[in-house]
């Protein structure tokens, strides 16, 4: 669920949030008029995340010799959520010859590059494989025309229902919030099955694809007495990451996530990679297929470093106190 932030002097230029009726678009579009290469963005969540996620993308960029204005232009498109768009807003850029399309956000804005073109350089931001959904032929020798970066987000789940075990180990049954529209749905489901298994907890699946579906979603997991929850990874549920924590915070449900932005805003705790930190290897990739690389020569970058974050506030407020050794084995603890 992925990337890129926004520099300030960004702020002066036009967004385009979604693909309209044709007359909403300029006579002229930037991708036709501009003199230097054009890069397509195509996010799966809302504007405000994309800003959020990557600051450093342009960093990369630059260091790749690439400045946004200068000798590069880039087309925005952002989905909020709504993933049934991505088709039409990645045709659009394709129709518009962009140079190279950075589908980010998670796997629904790369699988809908993939499927708009296959000779358009992609540069794609997922948390899964790449190689299991098709996007590639391997890490190291991707072929095609796509390469980028996994944050490895779904084989984490299991990690985090351990850490709420760890946590409420009376716990008597936990609840799991899944996307139903998001690609990886069913194998998020069987990850969190099989791990409730092992660790020998019910599990409860709730589903939600829109806030009024969240606040329901809370509901069933009163009547079913969830007392804890684990939120799968998904580009929707982190642009609601507010009213997730709002949500978990009234219903006094212990929730873990899987990016630190979410325990940052409020939420009890977070385990999972830093989508930021890759933010400037997008930029350098983005930068070195405008310079003449071929994607197929270009490895898949892999997620190495996963964060614990502890939000000791969040905890009080639910009546809890985090074990010694969770404490210990946190990179980042919120007072």
């Amino acid at each position: 669920m992925l990337l890129l932030g926004l520099e300030a002097g960004m702020k002066r230029r036009t967004f385009i949030a979604g693909l309209g009726s044709a007359a909403a678009w300029p006579v002229t579009a930037r991708a036709q008029r501009a003199p230097f290469p054009v890069i397509g963005s195509l996010f799966s969540g809302s504007r405000e995340a994309f800003e959020l996620l990557s600051p450093k993308f342009y960093v990369g960029l630059k260091d790749g010799g690439y400045i946004d204005g200068q000798n590069v232009t880039i087309e925005y498109r952002w989905a909020d959520g709504q993933f049934d768009r991505l088709p039409t807003l990645a045709a659009d850029l394709v129709n518009r010859k962009v140079a190279v399309i950075l589908a980010t956000g998670g796997e629904p804005a790369a699988l809908a590059a993939k499927q708009a073109t296959s000779t358009i350089p992609i540069v794609f931001g997922i948390g899964g494989d790449p190689v299991k959904i098709g996007l590639v032929a391997s890490l190291n020798r991707p072929g095609g025309n796509a390469t980028g970066i996994s944050l490895l987000t779904p084989g984490l789940d299991r990690k985090r229902l351990e850490l709420l075990r760890e946590l409420l180990p009376k716990a008597a049954r936990i609840g799991a919030l899944v996307n139903p529209k998001n690609p990886l749905a069913n194998t998020q489901v069987i990850e969190i099955e099989e791990a409730a298994r092992i660790i020998d907890i019910p599990v409860t699946i709730v589903h939600a694809a829109n806030s009024t579906e969240l606040i329901s979603a809370f509901a069933t997991l009163h009547q079913q007495h969830a007392e804890g929850l684990v939120i799968t990874q998904d580009p929707f549920f982190f642009d609601q990451r507010n009213q997730l924590a709002q949500l978990a915070e009234r219903s006094r449900i212990p929730a873990v996530y899987g990016f630190a932005e979410y325990a940052r805003i409020g939420g009890l705790l977070s385990y999972g990679s830093s989508p930021a930190d890759a933010g400037t290897t997008l930029g350098r990739y983005v930068a070195r297929i405008l310079a003449g690389t071929a994607p197929a020569d270009l490895p898949v970058w892999q997620a190495v470093k996963i964060e614990l974050v502890l939000n000791i506030k969040a905890a009080k407020e639910l009546g809890l106190t985090f074990p010694t050794p969770l404490l210990g084995r946190a990179d980042e603890v919120i007072e």
